[in-house]
């Protein structure tokens, strides 16, 4: 008899639910106070009340768990160090939105072999992050399927929405209903237009479907999440990080109602691809600092234990400790050097107020 269901679904497998992997995974004190102290922090930098800047730093996206463990170690002294200027949110990407094809990211191949054991790599995500949350390490990271936050979503506390997803109705919805602050990127052109729509839209309350905590089929009801910013990430166009850009999406958010104060990705078209080319962004925005400005609140870095990136192949023993399977990153050593100078244009614009 023809049928006219499932003629392009080859198997189905259960997904753990959520309340599972939080019982074998809990949250615990030392973990809930580096979640929810960051994402305050975050809230009152994003107002301007406090006059640090956030820096989103950290591989492009994890795939091997041990090498992030490390990267968050070394990190650490950093993050102390310069803790009166900056506060530095560890990037810890585990979805990796795609072009066409590839790896998608820790979570829906955490083997790397194409065996999509998606229940492995949800619990490799949250060990990751409680780990990391334990340690006193806050973590960032971009929500991409409308599922995965029931997973983790208590132990983030900073995340993006893409340039690709900015526009979605269901990430916007997604949105509205999380507990952190959101950096939404301007769209693949460059404007920044959708994004700011997204911010708006995200604000409000929503009803949609979803799933709950046992893992059924829910319907959704949210507040809306008032903690949107817009993150700048360069475009088809060009980029748009340097300061006339950033004034004019500035005079853009005035102009819709939102707050002018805004995030710049170091990457992507800002560094036109070249992952050197993020010291060049960097010190275009230590150079607004060091002018006065106030509308850059946050920085994001794409930085790894050993710079560059390689490719996956079949022999996983052959792939460089360290070093990233997608975007291309900076060393660690490039960025402390880096974070040293911005946390020196920090202070520098610190004293023109206070003057």
């Amino acid at each position: 008899m023809a049928t006219t269901s499932d003629l392009h679904v080859v198997e189905t497998r259960p997904l753990v639910a959520p309340a599972v992997l939080h019982q074998e995974l809990p949250m615990d004190a030392s973990a809930l106070e580096t979640v929810a102290s960051a994402r305050q922090r975050i809230q009152e930098i994003l107002s301007g009340r406090d006059q640090r800047l956030l820096v989103v730093v950290g591989p492009c996206s994890v795939h091997d768990v041990k090498a992030a463990q490390e990267y968050a170690q070394r990190l650490a002294p950093i993050r102390e160090r310069l803790k009166d200027q900056l506060e530095v949110v560890m990037r810890v990407y585990f979805e990796k939105p795609r072009t066409t094809v590839g790896w998608k990211g820790l979570i829906n191949d955490p083997h790397l072999d194409n065996s999509y054991d998606i229940n492995t790599g949800l619990r490799r995500a949250r060990g990751l992050l409680l780990d990391l949350s334990r340690e006193g390490m806050p973590a960032a990271t971009e929500l991409l399927d409308p599922v995965v936050p029931q997973y983790i979503a208590d132990l983030i506390s900073w995340t993006a929405i893409g340039a690709r997803t900015t526009e979605s109705q269901t990430h916007r919805e997604m949105a509205s209903g999380l507990s952190m602050p959101i950096g939404y990127k301007n769209s693949t052109n460059g404007s920044a237009t959708i994004a700011i729509n997204a911010m708006q839209a995200a604000a409000k309350p929503h009803h949609f479907l979803g799933i709950n905590r046992e893992g059924h089929a829910s319907i959704v009801s949210t507040t809306g999440n008032p903690y949107g910013h817009l993150v700048l990430r360069g475009g088809s166009q060009g980029s748009n990080y340097h300061l006339e850009a950033v004034e004019q999406s500035a005079a853009e958010l005035r102009k819709a109602g939102l707050q002018d104060r805004l995030m710049v990705d170091c990457s992507h078209a800002n560094s036109n691809k070249d992952f050197r080319r993020q010291a060049d962004v960097l010190a275009s925005v230590a150079e607004q600092l060091r002018g006065g400005s106030d509308h850059v609140m946050g920085v994001m870095i794409e930085s790894h234990l050993v710079e560059g990136n390689q490719k996956l192949n079949a022999d996983l023993t052959q792939l460089t400790y360290g070093q990233s399977v997608t975007d291309a990153c900076i060393s660690l050593e490039t960025t402390e050097a880096l974070l040293d100078n911005l946390a020196a244009a920090v202070a520098s614009r610190k004293q023109k107020v206070t003057a």
